[in-house]
């Protein structure tokens, strides 16, 4: 394994970030176990989850991922062995029956005290915020359609305060921020900067793939320069860069079978760029999906790549991808497949 730190903090955290989204419902707490199991024996010390988890998201399941994971700890006792992330949700339609406060004060106290009674710790090492509170261009929205009642005026501010306070009560260590935009980023971080008692958002947690590489427009350069690290996610886009639904028979339990509402990388250009860069990996002698997490496991600006699976051969390929190094032929391919079809997926 190779490791990093969290940018501006002490805390090592591995390359490749252990998913748990699926656990509690394509996956069962007892395979959920094992995975946690396999990833660490493989030197995974960081786990990423949520309060929304497992998806699709779905009141009578809510937060049963947390608790999964809260059991491993109790079981293992080895909380002090994982560096631990987690979200709070964000406001929307399928997100009502946890709450509609977005992260006004009290929402973001209640959030934080449920994850910790289910995740059965003290404390939390990276709290984010899920994705924002304000209406713009996140889970792959192309054009941006401002809604006027809230455009000049957010609560930044005030969310900062609230996580200092958490911060200083021992209950997180470190923030972050998700499916936010450039803009999102720098207002964070300039709100710490000019209040310099307020935390720093560390990370930011955002699709990254060879289908969608928008990140490299405008926020790469702000998590270069403003030291806030990439928590890449959908590395293989809902496992689409397995290459395991090019097929004429798609595989039963596969996510995007399970819950064809996710098909944000099956558009016709996402599987036309899918089945040259399946071409141009098995000319290379690699697997696809090797290949694909490789080239994230590669960026500059990259903290840690958060791989999922529902099997522990799955896991296994996924956490060995940190060992491959892709020679500049197949890198040159990369470019020349993402020149031609740019994004397919944003």
């Amino acid at each position: 394994m190779k490791y990093t730190r969290l940018p501006n903090t002490n805390i090592r955290v591995s390359k490749i970030c252990l998913g748990t989204m699926t656990w509690g419902r394509q996956n069962s707490e007892e395979e959920g176990h094992a995975q946690m199991d396999f990833a660490l024996d493989k030197g995974v010390n960081f786990f990423d989850t949520a309060e929304l988890y497992p998806v699709p998201a779905k009141k009578e399941l809510y937060a049963v991922t947390e608790e999964i994971i809260g059991r491993w700890f109790v079981k293992t006792g080895n909380r002090e062995k994982v560096v631990l992330a987690t979200k709070i949700a964000g406001n929307g339609d399928y997100t009502k029956f946890i709450r509609t406060t977005g992260f006004a004060k009290d929402a973001l106290i209640t959030a934080v005290e449920g994850s910790l009674k289910r995740l059965q710790t003290d404390y939390i090492d990276l709290y984010q915020l899920h994705w924002p509170e304000r209406d713009t261009n996140y889970f792959g929205k192309r054009g941006y359609d401002a809604d006027q009642h809230d455009f000049w005026e957010d609560n930044i501010h005030q969310v900062l305060e609230t996580l200092r306070d958490l911060v200083r009560q021992g209950k997180i260590r470190e923030v972050g921020i998700s499916n936010e935009t450039p803009w999102g980023a720098m207002r964070y971080l300039e709100e710490s900067k000019v209040h310099q008692d307020l935390p720093r958002m560390q990370t930011i947690q955002n699709p990254y793939n060879l289908l969608n590489r928008l990140f490299e427009v405008g926020l790469s350069e702000v998590a270069m320069r403003e030291r806030i690290g990439l928590l890449a996610y959908s590395p293989l886009g809902f496992g689409t860069l397995s290459g395991k639904y090019l097929g004429e028979v798609p595989p039963r339990k596969g996510r995007v079978t399970l819950f064809p509402q996710y098909n944000r990388y099956s558009n016709e250009n996402a599987v036309a760029a899918t089945r040259k860069y399946a071409a141009l990996a098995e000319e290379h002698g690699l697997s696809l999906a090797q290949m694909a997490l490789a080239f994230v496991n590669t960026r500059p600006f990259l903290t840690s790549n958060i791989i999922g699976a529902t099997s522990l051969e799955q896991l296994d390929e996924n956490i060995a991808s940190i060992n491959i190094t892709l020679p500049n032929t197949v890198l040159e391919g990369i470019e020349e497949i993402h020149n031609t079809i740019p994004n397919p997926s944003p």
